[in-house]
């Protein structure tokens, strides 16, 4: 099964120093991958490193048990959230004002959840004595062992991060992780628009789950089901068909999800509700796809419902490819999760889609394609210079890979890049899959 990365939520009363800390973190190593977008600012996750360990450090509101503060719920629901996804919590306490009721009540808190906890207090001058030993009056918490930093000056931020990465587990890329035959397949889309329904239809109706095993987030389960003979893992399927309360929290809280699901998979199924067509949040879900380039589907759902009118399938594949920019290279299906209706589609659209995933164009075929087109489309002069691509090749697959030698990398603008990616999609037909250009000059300098 896949490994996932880590998550580490730091929590703590308001004003304790959380967010400095939790900068001071993604800026010292100086590796973050990019922000998750569709979270509150009382929770913000970023794909960090340290060394050879790689995590999600999460960023969390004040934890506060007092319930006649009118957001007390929203945030009190969010930390938890936080704090069940989390393969290892940081508690920050505030060395200036000391141990408040308000600690002991998060440390006893945190005790009922059974998570690994690194205790720390921050605000701590460390050439302070007087200072240094007050710290000692955290024992009085109950805790057994905790670190003393300063996050804005930096103290003790090195100790502290190497600690928390002796206490999560190495995430394996999903890039180095030995290729299997079997499918992976990640089922996204917000929530309410079908996801569990078709999920159990396609296990269900056909019952051909060979294994039903458990995932490596604490609440999900991959689901392994088989057709013609060959094998395809839908992920986290458990906690897609478990029934929420879709609220503006929970809706949130899906991206994030979806995210550790595309991370796994080799092809996503994207559901949008065929009464509504795309939302925003729709168009943000398929950029993370294409962001992290997995191959694509979009599902357009619940079609036995969409007013007839407005029923045109060529019209509406149309609009939908207009609104989510940038994946026109996706399928899109009309289905009816709760009928069944075109489910049968599905499975012909990601054999074809898997195969142009893994698909390898020889070399000599790239250069024939290359020089044919930049005879006629040559690419723009840049500072007087006139732009040359050598050479093309497909180094990796899954997601195709191409390496363009050029005799300027920087030269090459973006809407010729756009362009050759559109005629090299055109010519390996690569429906449903994205593709990536690197450009190298003879410098070796890749772009």
């Amino acid at each position: 099964m896949d490994s996932q990365k880590p998550i580490v939520a730091i929590v703590g009363r308001p004003n304790v120093g959380k967010s400095t800390l939790f900068n001071r973190i993604i800026g010292w190593n100086k590796t973050i991958v990019e922000n998750i977008p569709g979270v509150t600012r009382d929770r913000v996750y970023e794909n960090t490193k340290w060394k050879e360990k790689e995590f999600i450090l999460v960023d969390t509101g004040g934890l506060c048990f007092n319930e006649d503060d009118q957001d007390y719920s929203l945030i009190k629901e969010q930390i938890d959230v936080a704090i069940g996804e989390a393969d290892l919590v940081v508690m920050l306490f505030d060395g200036k004002d000391g141990v408040l009721p308000q600690d002991s009540e998060i440390v006893r808190y945190l005790r009922k959840t059974e998570k690994k906890v690194v205790y720390v207090v921050n605000k701590i001058d460390h050439g302070n004595i007087k200072q240094v030993l007050s710290t000692y009056e955290f024992y009085g918490t109950g805790t057994d062992d905790f670190m003393a930093i300063s996050a804005l000056h930096n103290k003790n931020i090195y100790e502290l991060v190497e600690q928390v990465a002796s206490c999560i587990e190495t995430y394996k890329q999903p890039e180095e992780q030995e290729e299997s035959e079997e499918t992976r397949i990640a089922v996204i889309g917000k929530p309410n628009v079908g996801k569990s329904t078709l999920v159990n239809r396609i296990l269900g109706e056909h019952r051909l789950i060979t294994s039903s095993t458990p995932g490596t987030t604490r609440d999900s389960v991959d689901s392994v089901y088989e057709k013609n003979g060959k094998k395809y893992v839908f992920i986290d399927t458990a906690g897609i068909r478990r029934k929420s309360k879709i609220n503006a929290l929970v809706e949130k809280h899906s991206v994030f999800r979806a995210i550790r699901s595309i991370e796994r998979a080799h092809i996503v199924l994207m559901m949008i509700d065929g009464q509504t067509g795309p939302t925003h949040h729709d168009s943000r879900l398929t950029e993370l796809v294409k962001n992290r380039n997995r191959a694509l589907i979009i599902l357009l759902n619940k079609w036995d419902l969409a007013p007839e009118d407005v029923a045109d399938p060529k019209e509406v594949k149309k609009i939908i490819k207009e609104e989510l920019s940038g994946v026109g290279y996706a399928p899109v299906l009309t289905i009816s999760a709760l009928t069944g209706r075109r489910i049968d589609k599905i499975f012909d659209a990601v054999e074809r889609v898997d195969n142009n995933f893994r698909k390898k164009i020889s070399t000599g075929k790239l250069n024939r394609f290359l020089g044919e087109l930049t005879k006629r489309y040559p690419p723009p002069v840049y500072r007087r210079k006139e732009i040359k691509l050598f050479y093309i090749s497909q180094p990796f697959a899954a997601p195709p890979t191409f390496t363009i030698f050029t005799n300027s990398a920087k030269g090459i603008p973006e809407n010729y890049k756009r362009f050759l990616e559109n005629q090299l999609r055109e010519c390996g037909d690569f429906e449903g899959v994205p593709l990536k250009l690197l450009f190298r000059d003879r410098e070796g300098k890749e772009v």
